[in-house]
Parts: C-alpha cells; structure tokens; sequence
C-alpha cells in the first residue's frame, strides 16, 4: 500500500501548521512531523485507525494532538487515501 495525500489534506495541513507556527514555529513542526510519522504506519498497518463515522472510511487518531486523518483504503489502487486533516474542536462534517 501507498499513502496518497489529497490536495485538501496537504491544504488542511499546511493551514494548520501556519496557524501554529504564528505562536509556536518548533511546536508547529512537532505536530506536522507526527502526523506525517503516524500518517505513514499506515503503510504497514492499513487498518490502524478505527472505523470512521463517515461510512466507509477510518480515522486515525494522533497522539498528544488534537488531530484526526480521516483516511479511505483502495485495496483495488493499493492505496491508502488521507482525506483531510481535522482538528477536533470542529463540528464534524458530513463527508470528507
């Protein structure tokens, strides 16, 4: 399997890690290198994340943060698909 970024992940990303870095540019980066290190074990353990509320996809939760990956697995493209990434002081949307 491959992780597959969508362009609004790599987006969400990089708007969060801004955000961040106005207060705190080490912490930003902290928190952009976890999620990449907790995005990739995908690779290796698709099923990491738990069932997400949206039907047919899986959240991935990143420790000692509050974010959320939401992501898809193509089995058929062998792909793991990230699909945004959520803050979770949002409402929750109702698809990705």
């Amino acid at each position: 399997m491959q992780i597959k970024w969508l362009n609004r992940a790599l987006l969400n990303l990089k708007h969060e890690a801004e955000y961040i870095a106005q207060h705190d540019p080490a912490a930003a980066r902290i928190v952009v290198q976890r999620i990449y290190a907790v995005v990739n074990q995908l690779v290796d353990h698709p099923a990491l994340g738990r069932p997400g509320r949206i039907h047919g996809t899986h959240e991935l939760i990143i420790p000692d943060t509050h974010y959320l990956i939401p992501y898809r697995v193509r089995p058929r493209l062998k792909q793991i698909e990230i699909l945004c990434v959520f803050h979770t002081s949002r409402r929750l949307p109702k698809n990705w």
